[in-house]
């Protein structure tokens, strides 16, 4: 399988250097024939209305919308959890998002960069030790609809928010598990998305 990383901002080198220890053959792409060859994505952590606007300026926004919507598999994490979410939350001036799964997402939603944190997570699906989740200016699912599966959860300012969820062949995680060197994240959307 030829997964691909977009490479328009953020940390996508992270994402790479994830899939190469699992032993998945991934590529940095940021043209729309670099995006057409791949058959998965990965969209990373970073800002996502810079990673929205170039999109846009590159002419990939449309290609990647239509992409997912057809059926590939897609993995979003943080940023790239607004950008496969159907609606956000109070969005920057004119964002859209490429769509994927049927949720709303609140941008920042645990604060800002020094409210940044770590918490271990039940993550369904994968077994073993609790996955320590890596959170920075990170969203949360507001809501979402029937479709969606939640995969992991975290209970703060008093309520409960998905923070890991998946729909069809779309995963997308609120936190960073390509910072934390534990590479369960990545294998599960491999295994269980990747191969549906």
């Amino acid at each position: 399988m030829n997964v691909g990383v977009l490479a328009l901002q953020g940390d996508f080198r992270e994402h790479l250097l994830a899939l190469g220890e699992c032993g998945v053959s991934g590529k940095l792409v940021k043209t729309a024939a670099e995006i057409a060859q791949v058959d998965a994505l990965v969209i990373p952590g970073g800002e996502s209305t810079t990673i929205y606007k170039l999109a846009k300026a590159f002419d990939l926004f449309e290609l990647i919308s239509k992409r997912i919507a057809d059926g590939m598999p897609t993995y979003g994490s943080c940023a790239g959890m607004i950008l496969v979410s159907k609606s956000i939350v109070d969005p920057a001036s004119g964002q859209e998002t490429f769509g994927g799964i049927d949720m709303q997402v609140r941008r920042n939603a645990f604060g800002r960069q020094t409210e940044s944190f770590e918490v271990d997570l039940d993550f369904k699906g994968i077994t073993g030790k609790q996955f320590r989740g890596v959170f920075i200016r990170a969203p949360w699912v507001e809501s979402y609809g029937a479709g969606v599966e939640v995969l992991a959860s975290v209970e703060i300012a008093g309520g409960t928010h998905p923070v890991a969820v998946s729909s069809g062949k779309v995963l997308a995680t609120a936190f960073h598990p390509e910072l934390t060197g534990d590479n369960r994240v990545h294998r599960f959307f491999i295994e269980e998305l990747c191969k549906k």
